[in-house]
C-alpha cells in the first residue's frame, strides 16, 4: 500500500500540526543541503514557526545570498540595467581602493618630512609619536642585531685563540722531539767493537812482557850484524 496524499490545508490539531513541522522542516533542510552539494548551488533557507522561532541553512552566508538576491532581482526588474549596477558597484570599490592608495601614499610622504604643511597640529603630534616609537623599536632591534654580532666574534676569537695554542703544543712537541739525544742500547750496532771493562792486572801484564819483547828484538839484531 502507497502512501495516501494529503490535502493541503491548515492542520487544525496543534499537536499533529507540530510534528508535521519538525518532519517537512527537516527534510526541507535535508534537501537544500543536497541541492547545495550535489549541484554546487549557492541555496539560502530562512523558516519561522508558528511561534516566531528562526530556522536557516545557507551555503555561506544568508545575508550575503540576500544581497545578491537584492541585485538579481533588481537588474530583472530592471531589465539591461544589471550590468550598469555591476559597473556602478565596481566603480565604488576601484574608488575605495584609489582612496587607500592615496592615503598609504600622503602617510609615507609624512613620515618621510614631507607634505607637513598641509597638516594640522594634532596630525603632526600623532606623526611624532608614530616616529618615536619606530625610532625606539629601531634602535631596539640594532642593539640585538649588535649584541649578537659581538657574541658570534667572541666565540670566534676564542675559537682562534684555542686553534693558535693547539697548534702551539704541537709545535713544541716537535720542537722537544728533535732536540733529545738518541742513546743506542749497544756499541756493536754502529759497527763499533765493543770495550773490554779496565783492569789493573791486564796492565801489570802488558808493562811485564814489554821489556823482554824489547830485548830479543834488540838481540836479534846485534845477532844479524855479527
Amino acid at each position: 500500500m502507497g502512501r495516501g496524499k494529503i490535502e493541503i490545508k491548515l492542520i487544525e490539531n496543534t499537536t499533529n500540526r507540530q510534528v508535521t513541522f519538525c518532519k517537512r522542516r527537516n527534510g526541507l533542510l535535508k534537501k537544500a543541503y543536497e541541492l547545495s552539494v550535489l549541484c554546487e548551488a549557492e541555496v539560502a533557507l530562512i523558516v519561522f514557526s508558528s511561534r516566531g522561532r528562526l530556522y536557516e541553512y545557507a551555503t555561506n552566508s544568508v545575508r550575503a545570498t540576500i544581497e545578491r538576491y537584492k541585485k538579481a532581482s533588481s537588474g530583472t526588474a530592471n531589465g539591461g540595467q544589471a550590468s550598469e549596477v555591476n559597473a556602478q558597484y565596481y566603480q565604488q570599490e576601484s574608488s575605495k581602493l584609489r582612496q587607500q592608495i592615496n592615503q598609504l601614499q600622503s602617510t609615507n610622504r609624512n613620515l618621510l618630512g614631507e607634505s607637513l604643511a598641509s597638516m594640522s597640529l594634532r596630525d603632526i603630534k600623532q606623526l611624532e609619536t608614530r616616529l618615536e616609537k619606530g625610532i625606539t623599536k629601531i634602535r631596539s632591534k640594532k642593539n640585538e642585531l649588535m649584541l649578537a654580532e659581538i657574541n658570534y666574534m667572541q666565540r670566534r676569537e676564542m675559537e682562534l685563540q684555542n686553534g693558535n695554542m693547539y697548534l702551539r703544543n704541537k709545535i713544541a712537541e716537535y720542537e722537544r722531539t728533535q732536540q733529545m739525544p738518541v742513546f743506542p742500547s749497544s756499541t756493536t750496532a754502529l759497527g763499533f767493537e765493543a770495550v773490554p771493562p779496565y783492569d789493573s792486572r791486564n796492565m801489570l801484564q802488558g808493562n811485564t812482557m814489554q821489556p823482554d819483547q824489547t830485548y830479543n828484538h834488540q838481540q836479534q839484531i846485534n845477532l844479524q850484524l855479527g
